[in-house]
């Protein structure tokens, strides 16, 4: 990588791809890219001082970024085969890598912290980060999600040799890590269109745990079905919110909107944690980062310290506006297992108050593989609003629809609507707790919905 003195990214606005983005450029590097669409994200790459074009063809190509001897082009798997910029630097025979390969280079070359999971290793990974770069130890970081601490997704340190980064499981990319530690946070079947059976897509997380270097460590949580293939040396350490292992929490307590709890290691313990962001899936989730920064030097203090003062991520049970009349909150959540846990959180937290969820369903693979689960899980809520498939890279599938999921969830309060007529029917609707959950487009009617909230108190 280091021949390079230009890096050509085809897809820059994805949120891993941005961080990688940032990199290269706070290195000293000149940086430009592609995207689709213009959002927030690509708009403060632009403030940056990093080149963004909207438009696919070749001309498009900032000049400088045509020489093929100083450039590297970084490709997401969202771009397809048959774009123009990424034909034409396949026929002029650039050097094409995919965002897992650069990732790969940076944790050979320094003591990379690889978080992977269904779910859970956004959040994970960036409380790892926040941890350990609050410390003494400190390190650098590619996050999966914006962190609300630092307003980015790319932490810099030019003091240690610490990287965190979020291992994605999606087309296999974090074959290409080799971590120093490693956390598998959850191995839930998901991207069936890639692995095709749950099976393989265990054994892809099997194979992960082998890339674990020498000296190095796997922290996993304590009941997952897969069999870890270490090398020698590598040492294995399970952890868990309530369930035992090697590390976790005990004397959970939920006391005036607060989460305490007592982390415990092998050898110590640190008593009266107070949580942050006050969920309880964050329990879990801390104790996973928590291990790996224990094991990595933080202190005690600055384990108390880091998790007290962890603010959130952008998008992951974000509460984005809060009145004497109405709660409303956002999340990421996209997969059933993940819609388990921010509801189960949710009705934690406000037990006595009614519950409407907004739903936008992620790929069309994803809600033919997991209807049922999601269905199962939406029929927590106490009011579901289900909005249209968003298709992201998918081409429509006959007979898969949001339909096949609202027709099992067992509520009477339940309505299929698009994101269109969304703000004109939330108009009529008496709201207590209001939630958006999805991965797709749903975060550009967040400050809608806000705006609109905020309107119905006046």
């Amino acid at each position: 990588m280091n021949k390079y003195n230009r890096y050509y990214f085809l897809g820059i606005g994805g949120i891993g791809m941005s961080a990688l983005a940032r990199y290269f450029k706070a290195k000293g590097f000149e940086v430009a890219g592609y995207d689709r669409t213009e959002t927030k994200l690509t708009a403060d790459l632009t403030a940056e001082g990093i080149e963004i074009n909207y438009n696919e063809e070749v001309n498009f190509i900032p000049e400088n970024y045509l020489d093929i001897n100083n450039t590297l082009v970084i490709v997401t798997p969202a771009i397809p085969d048959n774009h123009p910029q990424l034909q034409y630097f396949r026929e002029n025979n650039y050097n094409i890598q995919k965002r897992a390969q650069v990732l790969g280079d940076i944790t050979r070359e320094s003591k990379g912290i690889c978080v992977a999971g269904t779910h859970g290793k956004t959040t994970t990974s960036t409380i790892a980060a926040h941890l350990l770069y609050q410390s003494q130890v400190t390190c650098n970081a590619f996050l999966g999600g914006i962190s609300n601490n630092y307003n980015t997704n790319m932490l810099l340190s030019k003091d240690s040799n610490f990287v965190v980064i979020e291992a994605d499981e999606y087309d296999r990319s974090f074959h290409q890590l080799s971590p120093y530690m490693a956390v598998i946070t959850s191995a839930d079947a998901d991207h069936l269109d890639i692995y095709d059976t749950p099976e393989a897509f265990r054994e892809s997380f099997e194979h992960f745990t082998s890339l674990i270097r020498h000296g190095g460590a796997l922290i996993m949580r304590k009941g997952i079905s897969i069999e870890p293939k270490l090398q020698k040396g590598v040492k294995l350490y399970t952890y868990s919110m309530n369930d035992g292992g090697d590390f976790r929490a005990e004397n959970i307590r939920f006391t005036k909107g607060e989460i305490h709890f007592d982390f415990v290691t092998p050898t110590d313990r640190i008593n009266d944690v107070r949580l942050g962001i006050p969920v309880m899936i964050n329990v879990e989730n801390s104790v996973a980062a928590m291990t790996l920064a224990w094991l990595n030097g933080v202190t005690a203090e600055e384990l108390r310290v880091g998790i007290s003062s962890f603010s959130g991520i952008y998008r992951r049970f974000n509460i984005v506006y809060k009145s004497d009349k109405v709660v409303y909150m956002d999340d990421y959540a996209h997969h059933p297992s993940e819609l388990n846990a921010s509801i189960s959180s949710i009705k934690a937290l406000y037990p006595d108050r009614k519950i409407t969820g907004i739903f936008q369903p992620h790929l069309y693979t994803r809600t033919r593989d997991f209807a049922p689960e999601f269905a199962a899980a939406l029929s927590q809520l106490d009011e579901l609003i289900l909005l249209d498939i968003y298709p992201a890279r998918e081409l429509p599938i006959e007979g898969v629809s949001s339909e096949i999921i609202l027709r099992d969830v067992k509520l009477e309060a339940k309505t299929l609507c698009s994101k269109e007529n969304l703000l004109s029917l939330l108009k009529d609707r008496q709201l207590d707790v209001l939630v958006t959950f999805g991965a797709g487009d749903i975060d550009k009617m967040v400050p809608l919905i806000k705006k609109q909230l905020k309107e119905d108190k006046k």
